[in-house]
């Protein structure tokens, strides 16, 4: 196995220097993209969780009272549909706030709904649970470190291109020398 993986370095006549240098491609590409992809992974998934732990950390539930009926909806089947609502609420200095927020339909106007607000007091989305948090840290470190290979894979592309286009180039002029010979006839 270890011959097969390593056959570009082996001593032999009809190895040519632009064959060893694509193996040194070849190793620095799968080294960057096995050693960078885990690292780049690592750092983005690492920085995603921690921003969704800092949303967990500023946002908060509050009650806020519903300032007019939420439209009903005219989908039909089992699409949940949320429509835009006007509500008032507390911010967390106690000054009393209006806004439009989504919310399923069928409340009526003066009734009580829970809505998320940052540290500012501003509406905002629900936070991500932890294991919704989890499973975006590991999405955008994966996707991070496939965009890393298919960069440095694209990076190597173009040497690996111009070296087989030297070869093609060599193998016709060899071919040149030599093809003539074959056409002779024997007999």
């Amino acid at each position: 196995m270890a011959r097969r993986l390593l056959w570009r370095w082996r001593r032999n006549p009809l190895r040519r220097r632009d064959d060893v240098v694509e193996a040194w491609i070849v190793l620095a590409m799968w080294t960057v993209i096995v050693v960078g992809g885990a690292l780049v992974g690592t750092v983005v998934g690492r920085a995603v969780d921690r921003d969704f732990a800092a949303q967990r950390a500023d946002r908060r539930p509050v009650r806020a009272v519903l300032l007019a009926d939420v439209p009903r909806t005219t989908s039909t089947g089992n699409d949940v549909y949320r429509a835009l609502a006007k509500v008032r609420w507390t911010a967390p200095d106690g000054a009393v706030r209006t806004g439009r927020t989504l919310l399923t339909p069928g409340p009526k106007a003066g009734a009580t709904v829970t809505v998320w607000q940052d540290g500012t007091g501003a509406l905002t989305t629900e936070p991500a649970g932890t294991g919704e948090a989890r499973a975006g840290s590991v999405f955008f470190g994966a996707s991070a470190a496939m965009a890393l290979a298919a960069l440095v894979h694209g990076a190597a592309a173009l040497p690996r291109r111009r070296l087989d286009r030297r070869r093609s180039e060599r193998w016709a002029a060899e071919w040149e020398l030599v093809g003539p010979r074959w056409d002779q006839k024997t007999g």
